[in-house]
C-alpha cells in the first residue's frame, strides 16, 4: 500500500493482524468489514479508496442504524457492499431491504417475512442469522437451538439468500475468554453448512478480539475502532 497517513497506517495494521492471525491458525484470511458507525461518508469513501488501491474490487462496509446509513450511503460513492449489522426493527424492513446488500442480524421469523416482502427476488438479499451465543438477556439474536428452523424459513423465501451466521459474544476484558463462544459458533456454522447450500460466512470478531475469532474460524471480521480510531459521540437522531 503506497498511500500514507493515519488512515492508511491503521488499515495496514489491521490487514497485518488479519494475515498473522490467519497464518497462525492455518486458515484463509477472513474478509474485512469496516464498521462505519458514527463515521461520515467522506471517511468511508477515503477508506474504500485505500482498499481498492490494495486490490479489493468491492470493499464491504457495515452500518448499525438504518437511518444513519440512509444519510451516508449516497455520499460514500459507488462500488461498496453495504451490510446492516445492527438490530433491525420490522417496521424498518422495507427501507433496509432497499438500502443494503446484506443484513447480518436476522433473528426471528417475522423479520424474515418482512424483508422478503420488500426485496426484489431478482436480486436476493444476502442474510446471516444472528445468534445470541451466550444467552445474554440484553442481546438480540436467536437461541442456538432455533437456527435450523430459522434457516428453513429463510430458505423458503426466494428474495432472501442465507449465507451463514453472525454473533457478538459476551464482553470480557480478556479476549481469550471469548474463544469458547467463538468455538460454539463455529460448531453451529459447520452444522448449518452440512444441511444448507451456500453457507460460507461466519461473521464474528471485532477490533479487540479478531485474532481469537479468526483462530476459531471467522470468515468475516467487523472492525471499526482499529481502522478509524476512537469513536466520536453518535449524533442525535434526526
Amino acid at each position: 500500500m503506497n498511500q500514507t497517513g493515519p488512515l492508511a497506517e491503521r488499515l495496514q495494521a489491521v490487514a497485518d493482524r488479519i494475515q498473522r492471525a490467519a497464518l497462525a491458525a492455518g486458515r484463509p484470511p477472513p474478509r474485512l468489514l469496516a464498521v462505519g458507525k458514527t463515521r461520515d461518508a467522506e471517511e468511508l469513501r477515503a477508506l474504500c479508496a485505500l482498499r481498492r488501491a490494495a486490490g479489493e474490487d468491492r470493499p464491504a462496509c457495515g452500518e448499525n442504524y438504518v437511518q444513519e446509513a440512509a444519510r451516508k450511503i449516497p455520499g460514500a460513492g459507488p462500488g461498496i457492499e453495504w451490510h446492516l449489522i445492527g438490530h433491525l426493527q420490522s417496521n424498518k424492513a422495507r427501507q433496509a431491504a432497499g438500502l443494503f446488500d446484506w443484513v447480518q442480524t436476522v433473528d426471528r421469523p417475522s423479520l424474515v417475512a418482512a424483508l422478503a416482502r420488500h426485496r426484489d427476488r431478482a436480486r436476493p438479499l444476502e442474510v446471516l442469522i444472528q445468534v445470541n451465543v451466550d444467552d445474554e438477556a440484553s442481546k438480540h439474536g436467536c437461541r442456538p437451538g432455533d437456527v435450523p428452523a430459522l434457516a428453513e424459513a429463510i430458505a423458503a423465501q426466494p428474495a432472501l439468500r442465507l449465507r451463514g451466521l453472525m454473533a457478538i459474544p459476551a464482553p470480557h476484558p480478556d479476549p481469550e475468554r471469548r474463544r469458547p463462544a467463538f468455538a460454539r459458533m463455529k460448531a453451529l456454522f459447520d452444522a448449518l453448512a452440512a444441511q444448507a447450500p451456500g453457507i460460507d460466512t461466519l461473521s464474528m470478531g471485532m477490533s479487540d478480539d479478531l485474532e481469537q475469532a479468526i483462530a476459531e474460524g471467522a470468515t468475516l471480521v467487523r472492525v471499526g475502532t482499529a481502522l478509524f480510531g476512537a469513536r466520536p459521540p453518535r449524533p442525535a437522531p434526526g
